[in-house]
């Protein structure tokens, strides 16, 4: 799933990667919290749609890109976030492959559930990275 920001890729990343700050843009997200510098290994609190989840830092490519994975309640979750400047526009892409037992018995719900979240949020990045410009 992807969109085009027309904004610079440093504000972009700058908002994506300011966990702290997402529920300030992101209506989704009620909270988020760092644990440290963001950085591979380093963990991260966030709650969203009455989970609370911990991910942590997987790889980092400042810029470019970014994968955090985590489990909650059963499910293990790995996102990817990619980041490329085209054309005065940014495309952010991202995916999040799911797997668990939840996952099995629910797949056409929770991969609904999945699809509208990351849509969501690529909806509330783009609004929120285009209004700063």
């Amino acid at each position: 799933m992807s969109t085009e920001i027309d904004a610079p890729i440093t504000t972009v990343w700058e908002l994506h990667t300011d966990i702290a700050a997402w529920p300030t843009w992101n209506t989704d997200i009620e909270q988020a919290g760092l644990d440290g510098p963001l950085m591979p290994g380093t963990s991260f609190r966030w709650r969203t749609h009455g989970m609370d989840i911990t991910s942590t830092v997987l790889e980092l490519v400042p810029g470019e890109r970014i994968v955090w994975g985590g489990d909650v309640d059963g499910i293990t979750g790995i996102h990817v976030w990619t980041f490329e400047q085209s054309d005065g526009r940014v495309v952010v892409r991202t995916e999040e492959p799911w797997s668990g037992p939840p996952v099995e018995a629910a797949a056409d719900d929770l991969g609904k559930a999945l699809h509208d979240s990351l849509k969501n949020w690529l909806c509330h990045l783009k609004a929120r990275a285009e209004q700063l410009v």
